[in-house]
């Protein structure tokens, strides 16, 4: 299913914005659309596009989450980023 991806995209947005309801169209030459629910009804938000550009599209909008960081994660990257040498 081509599909999962761009659901999930859908369901991680509907959950960063719960006032809003976002809805996935896919038409029929496989193109993927994002449409809008409101008491006005429905309106599309931008145009078909395909999956990966679709994914990208959803992940962008409405608030971003904060990446959780670990403390062994924190460590190893301050060994990454040490200071050269002279």
């Amino acid at each position: 299913m081509r599909s999962t991806r761009a659901a999930a995209a859908v369901a991680r947005l509907n959950a960063r914005c719960p006032e809003r309801h976002y809805l996935l169209a896919m038409t029929g030459d496989g193109l993927f659309k994002l449409r809008e629910r409101s008491e006005a009804g429905e309106q599309q938000l931008g145009e078909s596009l395909a999956l990966d550009d679709f994914v990208r599209f959803v992940n962008g909008l409405g608030p971003q989450t904060v990446a959780r960081v670990s403390k062994n994660d924190a460590a190893f990257a301050t060994q990454l980023a040490r200071k050269p040498k002279a």
